[in-house]
């Protein structure tokens, strides 16, 4: 199909104040999450009770947040890039030995991908002081 070349030219000014508009309104870097939950994780822990979790976020390759209840969530450091492999799986297993985790010891396995990465080191997060913080920090807060 032949496109006159007025018509190409202002279809390319606006491709790209819309790319740059995508790019600009994506919210916070994976290196900004992972400061704001590392600045609420606590001490790290040898191991956590882990029974019916509710659910985890990836915050980059090595790092995700397992929410086990309600009100308790975990920084979980990875010993490699598991989430590289996952293909944008929803599925991530968590090893676990009698209704416990233990970091250096258990593992997680994303996707169908089969690939695992140890628990390095699980650090409990205030959950409430962080959500305050930013419900604070957020416009019109």
């Amino acid at each position: 199909m032949n496109v006159p070349m007025q018509l190409r030219l202002p279809i390319l000014p606006l491709a790209v104040v819309l790319a740059l508009s995508a790019c600009m309104s994506g919210g916070p870097t994976r290196a900004e999450k992972l400061a704001s939950y590392q600045a609420y994780a606590g001490t790290p822990l040898r191991q956590i009770r882990y029974n019916n979790p509710i659910g985890w976020e990836e915050i980059d390759g090595q790092h995700i947040v397992l929410t086990v209840r309600p009100h308790e969530s975990y920084l979980v450091r990875l010993s490699g890039p598991c989430l590289d492999y996952d293909d944008g799986s929803p599925v991530l297993v968590v090893s676990s030995t009698a209704g416990y985790v233990a970091s250096g010891f258990d593992r997680v396995t994303v996707g169908s991908s089969g690939f695992h990465c140890r628990i390095e080191e699980i650090r409990p997060i205030d959950m409430q002081a962080l959500r305050a913080n930013e419900a604070k920090t957020q416009p019109g807060g």
